[in-house]
């Protein structure tokens, strides 16, 4: 095999991928038809779940100070995300895409990916105990073989083409446009601003730079392989709010549309996809960026474990199984949105009804959790801990060695079992696991800033920070210890 695992694709998925494998071990070439990175940023931060992902892999500090706001929306409407308290409830805000990028990129490196750019994938085939890639480079054709390939390829993803993935779902019925200009003077407008005609957003990014976003209804979809002109959008521009912004000088301008297509299965034998390549939609909230991230940190561990031949039976099936129904909820998100900012007079009646419904206070948790992605819980098996199948809450930890925390021990990417109970028959049961899953006894402290933390005896915690079993509870630990890690070591 030239790599384990070949990933195609070095966007933010891409990337989080390479670096995932890495940490478990696993060879991964990363190949990317660009030879730079655009330095685009479609996303100017991330969600409260994705900031807690790149918590628990200790990359926060990389992108130097943040900022976290509570302040949100869904379709236009504000949301206050303080309302699923004070633990990372809010997303970050001011981090351009292209520095996210630029920090997963310098992070997988570090970690010994292969990130060969210039390298355009141009058919494969799956033998059924490999897969064989054909590759376009600067020096000429390349064929290589790994044992998995995923594509994060984005919304017109090769990988999910070639390998024939159902793609259902509806395809854009309008075209809008994206882009950072300099030098306009632009009047800051809200997203989900309305004005007759259509809807337009306006935010200054700093350095004379507005980030603007134009819909003018009635704007027909189209394939475009290049990025609309400055005419066309400051022409848009005026049309729909008067102000000639012809004389600004555009940074970077982008189109994008109102799709909602997903695959019907993210896996196909030795091919798999994650992110944009799976699902495609509108890019309300910025959900995109983030729910790719967390698509590839769920298929991570468990690619890692099968390569290594230590998952059990069925653990690579459950990324389908376990993230399916979060693009699902995604896509149904993302066109209710669209609904309700993009659609004209028509739609007023149900933005009233939805401005006054956001006042309840379920209605704003649910929302909120929906597109934070905070409220992501897996089926884990029977239960009813109100931690299983939920990502792990950041807690402050003391043991023998001193003060850690849920955050800080998921940063190699292992499983964590957290021995709450000092039982030294727990730590036995676990000791066959122990090259997969750390054993830690330790006590909670600080939980009182983690409000869906509820005392426990010990939990174990999968790579990916959901918890996979609780004590007491009626699964035994070595059942739930199989179940997500596979066969123990022989003694």
């Amino acid at each position: 095999m030239d790599a384990q695992v070949i990933v195609v694709g070095a966007g933010p998925a891409g990337l989080m991928l390479a670096g995932e494998l890495r940490l478990a071990g696993v060879d991964v070439v990363v190949l990317e038809r660009l030879a730079q990175p655009t330095g685009e940023s479609r996303g100017l931060g991330f969600t409260a779940r994705t900031l807690e992902v790149f918590d628990q892999r200790g990359l926060l500090p990389r992108l130097g100070d943040i900022e976290v706001t509570d302040l949100g929306h869904f379709g236009g409407l504000p949301l206050d995300f303080s309302i699923l308290g004070p633990a990372h409830s809010g997303g970050v805000k001011g981090v351009p895409q292209a520095v996210t990028e630029a920090m997963l990129d310098e992070w997988a490196l570090e970690l010994g990916a292969d990130i060969r750019r210039g390298h355009e994938l141009i058919s494969f085939t799956d033998n059924g105990d490999f897969v064989e890639v054909e590759v376009a480079t600067s020096d000429g054709p390349q064929r290589l073989r790994t044992a998995f390939l995923v594509g994060c390829d984005g919304g017109r993803s090769t990988v999910r083409k070639a390998a024939g993935f159902d793609f259902p779902g509806t395809s854009a019925t309008m075209e809008m446009f994206l882009g950072d200009v300099r030098g306009c003077d632009i009047t800051p407008r809200m997203i989900g601003e309305t004005v007759p005609g259509g809807m337009v957003m306006a935010a200054p990014l700093g350095n004379g730079v507005d980030r603007i976003i134009v819909c003018e209804h009635g704007t027909p979809a189209r394939r475009r392989d290049e990025p609309p002109s400055w005419e066309e959008v400051s022409a848009a521009w005026q049309r729909l709010t008067g102000q000639d912004i012809s004389a600004g000088e555009p940074v970077w301008l982008s189109a994008f549309g109102n799709p909602a297509r997903q695959v019907t299965e993210y896996r196909r034998g030795r091919v798999l996809l994650a992110g944009d390549a799976a699902h495609i939609h509108l890019p309300a909230g910025g959900q995109g960026m983030n729910t790719s991230i967390q698509d590839v940190v769920n298929l991570g561990w468990k690619l890692a474990a099968t390569v290594k031949g230590t998952a059990p039976e069925g653990l690579l099936d459950s990324y389908h199984t376990e993230r399916h129904p979060v693009g699902r909820r995604l896509l149904m998100n993302t066109q209710a949105q669209g609904l309700l900012f993009l659609s004209g007079a028509e739609m007023q009646p149900l933005r009233d009804v939805m401005s006054e419904l956001i006042t309840f206070e379920n209605v704003s948790r649910h929302l909120a959790g929906m597109v934070s992605g905070l409220s992501i819980r897996y089926d884990l098996g029977p239960g009813d801990h109100p931690l299983l199948g939920l990502r792990i809450p950041h807690l402050e930890l003391v043991g023998d060695a001193g003060k850690t925390s849920t955050t800080e021990l998921l940063h190699p990417a292992r499983g964590v079992l957290l021995d709450l109970a000092d039982d030294a028959g727990l730590r036995e049961t676990a000791a066959p696991w122990a090259d997969r899953v750390d054993v830690v006894t330790v006590t909670v402290h600080g939980a009182a800033d983690a409000p869906q933390y509820e005392p426990a005896d010990a939990l174990l915690i999968r790579p990916d920070g959901h918890v996979a079993w609780a004590a007491p509870g009626p699964v035994a630990l070595s059942e739930a210890l199989a179940r997500s890690f596979g066969a123990p070591r022989s003694r």
